[in-house]
């Protein structure tokens, strides 16, 4: 991530968690870049990966490869979200800890 990179975070996202704390779906990283699922996911290396959902009823962001994986595979691939949902909770890390090291600031 560029150090001046701006991302648009949703206003109703909680604030980063410090790193090794559990994830509360702030979307900081995400939005910053794709994981190497994201990679694969969204073909591209930098900006907002493709498979972030906002949850609204919730007010946070969820990766879409563990909430909409049928959505994220496409209508071509959607018979294999069942597999690829538990495959992407274990190549996401998903429940490890905040690993971004990224700092947010919040503009208004």
């Amino acid at each position: 991530m560029d150090a001046g990179q701006v991302i648009h975070i949703h206003a109703d996202a909680p604030a980063k968690p410090v790193l090794g704390a559990p994830c509360n779906g702030c979307g900081v990283c995400c939005l910053a870049e794709p994981c190497p699922l994201g990679r694969v996911i969204s073909r591209k290396r930098f900006g907002a990966c493709d498979a972030l959902r906002w949850d609204a009823a919730l007010s946070l962001y969820r990766c879409g490869a563990l909430t909409d994986a049928r959505g994220v595979l496409g209508p071509r691939w959607r018979w294999a979200a069942p597999v690829f949902q538990r495959l992407a909770r274990r190549w996401i890390a998903a429940g490890v800890g905040c690993d971004a090291s990224l700092q947010a600031e919040r503009s208004d």
